[in-house]
């Protein structure tokens, strides 16, 4: 069963289209099982009609004709019920609906399975069998795990396939892929493409611009692999047999112009760009190559793969000339970094869309911090189809238009001015106290990482920096960054806040911030070597960090330095000593200044349960409620699949909360928070009541914040945080929080989707 399935799923992953995947699924099912008829229906998302997509055994001339409402026959009630049906009689049960002329008559048996893709059902897989009797266990598992498997790959054929019809049509039809809302905000601009180097799978569509250019540069590609080819044979010629050493003048001859490379120029002078007819011809012998049974000749795929590979280097290597980047451009890739949002210039960027990551993830957090609306993990996304597209980002509610009809332009569009007023609204807060209407005073605080973060902080009135991300620095260059180089970096921050205070957070490397010069290799990245782990386990790093920050300190005094990841008082303990050493050793180079507040983050639960007694070894504590939410509720905040699982307003990470502002009081020392969830005016709300002393979030939520703590009573905050925490439900906690909201004048925070 499971090779048949493997067989099955990569073979429909190799597939052209929908419709190809479509004939591959219902021909492969049918002869897997035995069974005399498989066929699919895809419900049409306009109408809730199920749609005859493709059969074996039953009228061929009916496939997309035919169809069901929502809800009517065996096929709709499958869809209804969410689960299979199987039946030894199908036209005695109730809701049996006998198609006109698609055949179906002389087939009793029917064993019917909903395909469903995050949470919706996309169709039904059917088969049947014109014997009367019952599929047995081993039918019906095989056909839902056959369904599950394919979900996937049929959502994203779908969209896929609907952008295909609009390059070749010029008009397609609109069309709404579900991501994760990564940063706040609308954009409305032409597709970017960027694709990570020599990989075959992510290279953009793009037509050619100059076809005669591509071809030479093509062909030039392909004698700077030959030469690589003909001197590791050459280098090898002494310990290769005749037999081995002619497995080069096969890989030497799969790319001549009488073969594969003929197709590619073929390609190229058609229209496109090297690099995509590159890659379309070589997924196309790849794929074909690993359709194959016999063992030796699927070993080749990976042959192909390679040559391909070799080939795409040389071509990117060889394209110096810069991307183009239209003025409202929207930045898309596979996994976005830091290092790709720096590529761009910053006034013509006005969205990012990541097919990976969710919106808790270290890019999404930076594109908060630049106020670019941000969609996460857009998994279904056929991204390398985008180029020079049009296209609309909500990032409030995590979604991405193609295509979208004039009116919902407009809507988007009125959504963009609203929020463009409510800014300008918002502005006039910038010199007014962060004080609630009873009069108690909340500082806000801001984070930064990036030097354009200094000037949008302290335009929104930022009282101080919270967290600054020294990582930041380290993720922009391609090798470690020395002492003086830190200490110049971390002076500017501090002169541009002083003499308002700095938090400056160690290193904090692992999970999903890797340094491309120091790579970090694991199963399980967030639950292995990072933050102040790393830093230990290489003092050298930590010192030159630390001495960096205390030498920049000299003459300003505004600096605080905080510990990422501790989870034990043991690593506290050892991460002091080696502060102190580092004072010691630039006083003795001469370096005046005390030795600055020193705090720890705690964003790991073994932190809340140890909280008072690392509060007793520091002088302040701060939250990052992001990774604290994550390892409450065990949630990986860069999977997309389960960012509905990651809830900031759970009731688990609201105790939490509570609990270490009770352990920091306990021990007489501040408590801050600095995780996103303090730039959520619902979040905010109840932070307030909780007794935080600051709230850091980033630049661009600073007025919202404001605005909405400036609207209510600290004594009607503590009411609403007694409600709350007897709600069991994080879902009920978030109405509760909007309706607040909306009860005292702020329903313009609150975003719903546009349909």
């Amino acid at each position: 069963m499971l090779e048949t399935l493997r067989h099955i799923v990569q073979e429909v992953n190799a597939a052209e289209g929908l419709g190809d995947a479509l004939r591959i699924i219902v021909r492969r099912v049918r002869d897997a099982m035995g069974t005399e008829v498989c066929s699919v229906y895809l419900r049409e998302p306009a109408t809730g009609r199920y749609v005859f997509r493709a059969t074996e055994g039953l009228n061929q001339d009916l496939v997309d004709q035919a169809g069901l409402a929502d809800g009517e026959g065996l096929v709709g009630l499958v869809a209804v019920r969410g689960e299979p049906v199987n039946l030894e009689n199908a036209e005695r049960h109730p809701d049996f609906c006998l198609l006109p002329g698609i055949g179906e008559e002389q087939y009793h048996a029917f064993l019917g399975v909903p395909i469903i893709h995050q949470r919706d059902v996309l169709g039904v897989l059917v088969v049947q069998q014109s014997q009367q009797r019952r599929f047995d266990e081993n039918d019906e598992a095989f056909l839902i795990t056959m369904s599950a498997q394919l979900a996937g790959v049929i959502a994203h054929a779908q969209v896929a396939g609907a952008v295909q019809e609009e390059a070749l049509a010029g008009a397609g039809a609109p069309a709404k892929i579900s991501g994760v809302a990564g940063a706040p905000g609308i954009a409305i601009g032409t597709a970017v493409v960027v694709s990570p180097i020599a990989d075959m799978y992510a290279v953009p569509q793009r037509k050619a611009e100059n076809r005669r250019q591509e071809v030479r540069a093509f062909r030039e590609a392909l004698q700077c692999v030959a030469v690589d080819i003909q001197t590791v044979a050459d280098n090898l010629g002494a310990e290769l047999s005749p037999e081995d050493h002619a497995l080069f003048d096969v890989y030497l001859g799969i790319l001549d112009d009488s073969t594969i490379g003929a197709e590619v120029v073929g390609l190229i002078k058609a229209g496109q760009w090297a690099q995509g007819a590159l890659s379309q011809v070589m997924i196309k012998h790849i794929r074909h190559f690993e359709r194959m049974e016999h063992s030796y000749l699927k070993e080749r795929a990976v042959d192909v793969k390679d040559l391909g590979t070799r080939v795409l280097a040389y071509l990117q290597e060889a394209d110096k000339q810069e991307l183009m980047y239209p003025d409202q451009t929207i930045l898309i890739g596979e996994e976005l970094t830091a290092s790709s949002l720096g590529e761009i210039p910053r006034e013509k960027l006005v969205g990012l869309i990541s097919v990976r990551g969710s919106g808790n993830s270290h890019v999404a957090i930076l594109a908060r911090a630049m106020g670019v609306p941000t969609v996460m993990g857009a998994v279904d996304l056929p991204y390398t189809m985008l180029q020079d597209r049009e296209l609309v980002i909500d990032g409030y509610n995590g979604a991405v238009h193609l295509n979208p009809l004039p009116q919902v332009k407009r809507r988007f569009q009125e959504v963009v001015d609203q929020d463009r007023a409510l800014t300008r609204d918002l502005e006039s807060l910038r010199d007014e106290p962060c004080e609630t209407l009873d009069g108690h005073r909340m500082p806000l605080w801001a984070n930064t990482g990036l030097m354009a973060d200094v000037t949008r902080s302290l335009e929104q009135g930022a009282e101080g920096v919270g967290l600054y991300r020294t990582e930041v620095p380290f993720l922009l260059r391609d090798r470690f960054p020395s002492e003086e180089e830190q200490r110049q970096i971390y002076r500017n921050q501090l002169e541009a806040f002083a003499p308002k205070p700095v938090t400056m957070r160690t290193l904090d490397i692992g999970g999903d911030k890797s340094l491309p010069y120091f790579p970090i290799e694991e199963d399980n990245p967030f639950l292995g070597w990072r933050g102040i782990r790393v830093t230990l386990d290489h003092p050298e790093i930590f010192l030159a960090q630390v001495r960096a920050m205390l030498k920049a300190n000299e003459g300003l005094g505004n600096l605080r330095i905080m510990l990422p990841m501790i989870c034990n008082v043991s690593e506290l303990d050892e991460a002091l000593d080696l502060i102190h050493r580092s004072h010691r050793e630039i006083q003795q180079e001469g370096v005046k200044g005390e030795l600055p507040p020193i705090g720890v983050m705690v964003e790991v639960p073994a932190a809340v349960y140890q909280a008072r007694a690392l509060a007793r070894r520091v002088d302040f504590m701060s939250v990052g409620s992001n990774d604290l939410t994550q390892y409450l509720l065990a949630v990986d905040r860069n999977n997309a699949r389960v960012a509905d699982l990651y809830h900031s307003l759970h009731p688990a990470v609201l105790q939490a909360l509570c609990d270490v502002v009770e352990a920091g009081a306990a021990e007489g020392i501040p408590i801050s928070i600095c995780g996103e969830l303090a730039g959520d005016p619902e979040g905010a709300v109840l932070l307030l009541a909780m007794g935080y002393d600051v709230l850091s979030m980033n630049a661009t939520s600073l007025p919202k914040v404001k605005k909405a703590l400036r609207n209510i009573n600290l004594s009607e905050a503590r009411e609403l945080l007694r409600e709350v925490m007897e709600m069991e439900q994080a879902g009920a906690i978030h109405q509760r929080m909007e309706q607040f909201l909306t009860e005292h004048g702020m329903e313009k925070f609150i975003h719903n989707p546009v349909d």
